[in-house]
């Protein structure tokens, strides 16, 4: 029978993967809980509009990339998660989390986007998601920059460039995507056929190209900036002198325009010299109109998204992975009777805070103890019907290869004395 494989661009995790993984979202949960951000999780699967309404229609996302399909039950279109904010903005709507307050959430998940898969480009991928509610800005810009570069420092990661932009409000963009078109209109041959299937719809999408033959037109293309008046001015002004009081290096990229259609005023990317084509490890911006856009009142926005495959990615590249956790002890037995004592014991070392792995069927002694130097076990207890008749166990120090009777009421005090200077 023919064996079945994962769908292509979507990835197992593996065991000797996923302690990296579990050990950058523990480091993740400290960092957010020390800038006061609470943890909350959204549905995978959502309402079809949620995505349209909010990413918007004429987007890579929306137009090609989307996992949508039809509820069997009720005809309903339904679709996998690309991103992570809309969800939660139609969360925070849905229960009045924004009434007369401010919410600092975080969440971390899978997300799909049906896109050809590369290096640190997947069908599905996680993402962890920040999100800062109902706060005005510039100050919260500047603290969600300050966050990011602290994980950075956090992570040993001095590889990444912040790059900045002001995209405005809704009027501002309105002319600048009149001067846009006009602008086009008078380089259509240089155009490739998706810069003109843009050019009506979302031309400031065509300032993202990443086709060599346009980057001489995109560069002396009108600019966003020229068109912004005294208050997102002010706030773009006010964000940049921040982060240079804050010490933080950026660079002003008048080309960056982010993906999704909801994003206004400051927007950011990250990126990582060791990634290839796909190099933005963490990227985002303010989104004011989202929550009107979604059936809310007026409110503040501000969040961004960390690739988690990406980052683990540039992490390893440098070197700043850990190491995988060795075992504590292994605890191996011999003999018919020995199975519920060396149970026992396991359970007793487990409950003074030590992880513990136990051999289990009719292997050899010797095949045991190689089990144990596999694991990197520190201590194996080896248990024989004799030590189970004189309430006894042996300790074997891996180390240094040698090994000691240990009464059972002594056994936790010597296993603290030598791993606690292990």
């Amino acid at each position: 029978m023919q064996k079945i494989s994962a769908i292509k661009g979507m990835n197992d995790i593996l065991v000797n993967e996923a302690y990296a993984w579990l050990w950058l979202e523990d480091l993740f949960k400290q960092w957010l809980a020390s800038y006061g951000y609470e943890n909350i999780r959204t549905p995978i699967v959502e309402d079809t509009r949620l995505f349209v309404r909010s990413i918007g229609e004429v987007t890579d996302i929306v137009e090609k990339e989307m996992y949508s399909f039809t509820d069997s039950l009720n005809g309903d279109s339904l679709t996998l998660r690309p991103e992570g904010t809309a969800g939660v903005i139609r969360a925070a709507i849905q229960h009045n989390l924004l009434y007369n307050t401010s919410q600092k959430l975080w969440y971390i998940g899978q997300m799909f986007r049906h896109e050809r898969p590369q290096k640190g480009r997947y069908r599905q991928f996680h993402q962890l998601g920040v999100e800062a509610l109902g706060v005005p800005g510039p100050d919260i810009d500047s603290e969600i920059i300050l966050m990011q570069y602290d994980l950075w420092q956090r992570l040993g990661l001095t590889n990444l460039e912040l790059h900045i932009n002001s995209l405005g409000n809704k009027e501002e963009r309105a002319e600048h995507r009149t001067a846009l078109i006009n602008y086009f209109e008078q380089h259509l041959e240089i155009l490739d056929e998706e810069a003109r299937g843009r050019l009506y719809k979302n031309p400031l999408r065509i300032l993202d190209t990443k086709n060599p033959l346009m980057q001489d037109l995109v560069n002396a293309a009108p600019q966003l900036l020229e068109f912004l008046q005294a208050d997102s001015l002010a706030h773009y002004t006010q964000w940049k002198n921040n982060l240079t009081l804050l010490n933080i290096p950026f660079v002003e990229n008048h080309r960056l325009v982010r993906g999704l259609d909801y994003y206004n005023l400051s927007v950011f990317e990250w990126i990582s010299s060791d990634l290839g084509a796909q190099n933005t490890v963490c990227a985002g911006g303010r989104y004011d109109p989202l929550v009107k856009q979604l059936g809310g009142s007026e409110n503040y926005a501000i969040g961004f998204a960390i690739g988690i495959e990406r980052l683990l990615i540039s992490l390893q590249t440098l070197g700043k992975l850990p190491t995988k956790p060795k075992v504590d002890i292994f605890v191996a037995n011999f003999g018919t009777q020995t199975e519920v004592y060396s149970l026992q014991i396991a359970n007793m070392i487990r409950q003074n805070g030590y992880q513990v792995v136990q051999n289990f069927g009719d292997s050899s002694f010797k095949s045991q103890l190689k089990k144990a130097s596999g694991l990197g076990a520190l201590i194996s207890i080896i248990i024989g019907e004799n030590e189970l008749a004189t309430n006894q166990v042996m300790v074997k120090f891996m180390l240094e290869q040698t090994q000691e009777v240990v009464k059972l009421d002594s056994l936790v005090s010597k296993l603290n004395n030598y791993l606690k200077n292990a």
